[in-house]
């Protein structure tokens, strides 16, 4: 019992650090580190999550490409687990494009879902003229 009453403390403390909320999870860019311009102005933008974390909930995350002030939602990439795409206008003027992702999601805590969000570092996306 006295050892029960030494550890009960440690336990509870290491409980509360371990279920503090903190999601982990690895984004990766997919996109080619630069495009031939195109005449219709949009090109195609993918990344992946993967998560260890086993109370994320995958059916609630909505990923997006943020270009300056711009959130382009993304949507699943069609036969791939974990990956989603979207088309981003660059106007024809610009050859180079900065970008970053932004993953939001719900995960369950303690009982109740709460709601994250992780963010990707900026990546650089050059458009060649032929």
């Amino acid at each position: 019992m006295r050892i029960y009453k030494l550890f009960l403390p440690l336990f509870l403390i290491l409980l509360a650090v371990g279920g503090s909320g903190c999601v982990s999870a690895e984004m990766t860019n997919l996109t080619p580190r630069e495009y031939t311009r195109n005449p219709a102005g949009l090109y195609a933008v993918s990344a992946a999550m993967e998560s260890d974390q086993t109370t994320l909930r995958w059916d609630t995350v909505q990923p997006f490409v943020v270009v300056e002030t711009e959130a382009y939602p993304m949507r699943p990439t069609p036969l791939m687990k974990n990956r989603w795409e979207t088309l981003v206008p660059i106007a024809a003027n610009t050859n180079v494009m900065y970008f970053h992702f932004k993953f939001n999601f719900n995960y369950t805590g303690f009982g109740k879902l709460k709601v994250d969000s992780k963010l990707s570092p900026t990546y650089r996306l050059e458009i060649k003229d032929n």
